[in-house]
């Protein structure tokens, strides 16, 4: 196959075409490296390469698949990036930060000790803002991440080299990490899958709040497929992750064989009924998602429960989360560190206990209100993000149709708002603007229905598919 082909095939078919011996592991790497040699110096998605364990990893997998009745794992040869924040044992790990630039781990984190297990291969390190806080991936170690559809814009974040990643073809899956969005917002903003689990499904460790049920990490991928097999070998219980529970991880490939939506009861709201603005034209494409699930057999209507709730939780909320996680490294290291960070370790600090008090009462309320409103629909379907990309040079929005916002994190309210309800959600692209940007549809299931997601998700994908959509940064 050409190396561009190979690049772009995704991860359930290289798992046919290396048993069939029609291409091996050790092409597919070399092919994906060509590829980051091309366009990542222009893209800065990948900022450390594991170039030489790459090709030694492919090198052995392609050897075991010529021995007779050796097994193989579900990800056998597949390269996979994760995200800077993720530990990698004898490859370097700053979290986007100049405290830890030249750090190396001595362990995994359980999520790659899944994904080795499963035979994928650690390609490299993707660019995440610092510590992962915000939207929008630069960072004062490796500086901004473009977006593949337009370089002059954001790829969104904080998993945004990851989505970057893949839109280009440098490997088919991706592993990234979600508090308000991270997943999210990059495979919308890059044309690509991220799906945000229920907390606990994918145990994540380490981590320094293991109780904490807002930061999930995940699997994104190009295709529903992809993202289903790589959650089916990361999910499942593990004691270092206290949140973590039991699941039936072979239900997820499973959904997206043969996926139908007859029947379902689809809600559709462009903006979290007015929780904050939603540029007209984004929510023009996203609503024509619509018309794709009626044409499935799917009930939609327009509707949507309160979340009116939502800024304060996240002021608390994150607040809490931002002092705990960094408040230590003010002291030492604040002029070095990104504004928005410090703006929101300095604000949890302000956070008097009746205030972080009040903002898990209100997500308690809000919880009850959408658990009432999802019992008469299987799904809630919505914009991914409020805005197309932006400027990479600019931190953040601040206005959005000519409304001020209040801080760094509201434009992505949108994403942080079904966070906080701690509902599988997964982000999948649903058409483009005028000018040719993505814009991505989040689709919204019940409690601990991820299976139900994907299978919504896949039937979508088949209906309008977007597999064959290349960046031009790739085709020029």
């Amino acid at each position: 196959m050409p190396n561009r082909d190979l690049c772009f095939t995704p991860a359930t078919l290289l798992q046919r075409l290396y048993r069939a011996r029609k291409t091996s592991p050790l092409e597919v790497m070399q092919a994906v490296l060509a590829r980051v040699d091309a366009v990542n110096p222009g893209l800065n998605a990948i900022v450390t390469l594991a170039r030489e364990s790459a090709l030694k990893e492919a090198k052995a997998a392609t050897a075991k698949l010529k021995k007779k009745g050796g097994k193989l794992g579900p990800l056998h040869g597949v390269p996979v990036t994760l995200k800077d924040l993720t530990q990698t044992k004898g490859i370097r790990t700053t979290w986007g930060s100049k405290i830890f630039e030249h750090h190396v781990p001595t362990e995994d984190s359980l999520i790659v000790e899944r994904l080795k297990a499963a035979g994928a291969i650690i390609l490299g390190k993707t660019n995440t803002p610092e510590f992962g806080a915000g939207g929008n991936t630069f960072n004062a170690v490796f500086g901004p991440t473009r977006n593949p559809w337009n370089p002059a814009l954001t790829c969104g974040g904080s998993s945004g080299g990851a989505g970057v990643a893949l839109a280009t073809g440098m490997g088919p899956i991706a592993q990234g990490s979600d508090t308000g969005g991270s997943l999210r917002t990059p495979a919308a903003f890059c044309g690509v899958v991220g799906l945000r689990t229920s907390p606990g499904l994918v145990p994540y460790y380490p981590k320094a709040l293991g109780w904490d049920s807002i930061g999930v990490t995940g699997p994104m991928a190009r295709t529903v497929a992809d993202t289903a097999l790589m959650l089916s070998v990361v999910a499942g219980p593990d004691d270092r992750s206290p949140i973590s529970y039991g699941v039936d991880a072979a239900a997820f490939p499973r959904a997206v064989k043969s996926p139908s939506i007859k029947g379902w009861r689809v809600a559709w709201t462009p903006d979290l009924n007015g929780l904050i603005p939603v540029d007209a034209e984004v929510a023009q494409v996203a609503e024509a998602a619509t018309r794709v699930f009626r044409s499935l057999g799917a009930k939609v209507e327009s509707a949507c429960c309160d979340f009116g709730e939502v800024n304060d939780i996240v002021l608390g909320t994150r607040g809490l989360a931002m002092v705990a996680n960094h408040a230590d490294k003010l002291p030492q290291w604040k002029e070095q560190m990104q504004k928005g960070l410090v703006w929101n370790v300095e604000q949890g600090l302000t956070l008097s206990p009746e205030e972080i008090g009040r903002a898990e009462v209100l997500r308690t309320t809000l919880w009850h209100r959408v658990r009432a409103f999802m019992e008469t629909r299987e799904l809630l379907i919505l914009p991914t993000v409020a805005v197309p990309p932006f400027p990479v040079e600019q931190p953040y929005p601040t206005e959005i149709n000519g409304k001020p916002l209040a801080n760094y994190t509201q434009w992505f309210f949108l994403t942080y708002g079904i966070t906080v309800t701690g509902l599988p959600v997964i982000s999948v692209p649903c058409g483009f603007t005028r000018s040719g940007l993505p814009v991505g549809l989040q689709i919204v299931g019940r409690r601990r229905q991820e299976a139900m997601v994907l299978r919504a998700a896949a039937a979508f994908e088949a209906a309008a598919p977007w597999a064959d959509k290349i960046p031009p940064v790739v085709t020029a």
